[in-house]
């Protein structure tokens, strides 16, 4: 399991991509889509909504249980990804790419975010 290097990442495993134009992608990690098993349902916020960093925004569900979805950042939600929401197996087969969740213009980010070899060492991924 390979954590792109490009990425930041929350200690409760969404990733960050780099900010363009003020906004970025968020997604879970691969380590994190690994742990919950296949996931069926995903509820993501709305475009508009605002996002508060370390709080649940949204929430996954799989076979095996229900997870809280954390935003890692704050801001408002500019985009949410609606194939995961017709195919959430795509959190599953693609975590860093097809799989992504929502998209954030940032107006906080938390000084705590990993880098990619932090977030390996934390999670042991």
């Amino acid at each position: 399991m390979s954590n792109p290097q490009q990425l930041r990442y929350s200690k409760e495993h969404e990733w960050l991509s780099g900010a363009e134009d003020g906004v970025s992608t968020v997604g879970i990690t691969e380590h994190a889509a690994n742990a919950l098993g296949d996931v069926v349902f995903v509820q993501l916020p709305e475009v508009g909504d605002s996002v508060t960093a370390g709080e649940t925004c949204g929430e996954l569900e799989s076979t095996k249980s229900v997870s809280d979805l954390y935003s890692p950042v704050s801001g408002e939600i500019t985009e949410v990804n609606e194939d995961v929401v017709n195919d959430p197996s795509l959190v599953n087969s693609a975590p860093f790419e097809g799989g992504w969740l929502f998209k954030v213009r940032i107006t906080d980010e938390p000084a705590d975010l990993l880098s990619a070899d932090e977030y390996t060492a934390f999670a042991g991924a």
